[in-house]
């Protein structure tokens, strides 16, 4: 019996042994794999990131915001009801360049933005 139980101790040691082996040799090679990729990333020129600034906080730049979205959505309205009461093409860019360029004067009249 105690022959047995060494037999089948030793075949589980074995394996454990073979296990081990396998999983040595898998993590060196992702080990060799790693440090491929490493110097091959230290090769190659870093992307430049964009700048990105910081979004304006507090009541005016809220503010701003606020007036802002108001003028595309005023602008938006204007250009969908040009769409919608002019049939003709001439009438519709006439009033895409008229909103344009009255745009600005509309902001600093209703907004008091002088500069």
């Amino acid at each position: 019996m105690s022959k047995e139980r060494a037999r089948r101790r030793a075949e589980r040691e074995a394996e454990a042994a073979r296990l081990a082996t396998v999983r040595a040799e898998r993590e060196a090679e992702e080990a060799r794999r790693r440090e491929r990729r490493r110097r091959l990333t230290e090769l190659l020129p870093r992307p430049v990131r964009p700048v990105r600034y910081a979004r304006q906080t507090g009541i005016r730049a809220r503010r701003r915001r606020t007036q802002n979205a108001g003028v595309v959505v005023l602008f938006l309205l204007v250009q969908a009801a040009a769409w919608l009461y002019f049939p003709s093409w001439t009438a519709r860019f006439a009033v895409l360049v008229l909103t344009i360029l009255l745009l600005p004067v509309f902001v600093t009249l209703a907004f008091d933005r002088r500069g």
